[in-house]
């Protein structure tokens, strides 16, 4: 079957890729629930240095520890980027001045230049391209005292001509979906639906 999506979870010699592990599953499923997308149901595992990432439609990026990455890594990730690729980071810390967010936005600025990052909008087509949203949605971490104990008012990307190609939050997302997809029945309002509008934007590029 062609796949109009699957999720690709980058993996990267220095940290702590393996997080969040039920996340996928979940956010998968909402793309069932929601949308009319052929999903492939099964996360897929591709080393950053691995050229098999630079055919997906979509990365996901995550970690508690140091990014530093090897040159192999580093140009894949710069290749994909700037070739129309989509990759979503999330700061499992949930602190800006942790050392994945350090480090990270270090590498980002080798990368990409250090004006490269920088805060998108509350009113940015990320918000409203299924779902709409005031901007991005707080998570439970933001409430609880976790990491730097603030409620993060923004996302911030990397944007090649006009898109954003690199979408970086320090809120926490995939611990705040990390659950089994069968409960979202008891919440009160599903909180993956930002998921399904980061990945709505992310195949609209």
């Amino acid at each position: 079957m062609a796949w109009d999506f699957y999720f690709t979870r980058l993996t990267y010699e220095s940290g702590d890729w393996d997080v969040d592990v039920r996340m996928p599953s979940n956010v998968l499923n909402s793309l069932v629930e929601y949308t009319t997308l052929r999903v492939d149901p099964v996360e897929r595992i591709v080393a950053l240095s691995d050229p098999k990432m630079l055919e997906a439609p979509f990365c996901y990026f995550a970690g508690h520890k140091l990014v530093q990455f090897t040159p192999a890594e580093r140009k894949n990730l710069e290749r994909y980027v700037k070739g129309g690729g989509f990759v979503f980071v999330d700061d499992c810390n949930h602190d800006i001045d942790g050392l994945f967010a350090k480090s990270f936005e270090s590498e980002i600025a080798s990368i990409f230049g250090k004006r490269a990052l920088n805060k998108i909008p509350n009113n940015h087509p990320v918000y409203s391209s299924f779902f709409k949203f005031e901007g991005p949605p707080t998570t439970g971490v933001e409430l609880n005292g976790w990491g730097d104990d603030l409620v993060h008012d923004y996302l911030k990307a990397v944007e090649v001509g006009g898109r954003v190609r690199i979408l970086y939050s320090n809120k926490d997302y995939g611990c705040e979906w990390d659950y089994d997809f069968r409960n979202k029945r008891f919440l009160a309002i599903d909180n993956t639906r930002f998921a399904v509008n980061i990945i709505q934007y992310a195949l609209g590029a």
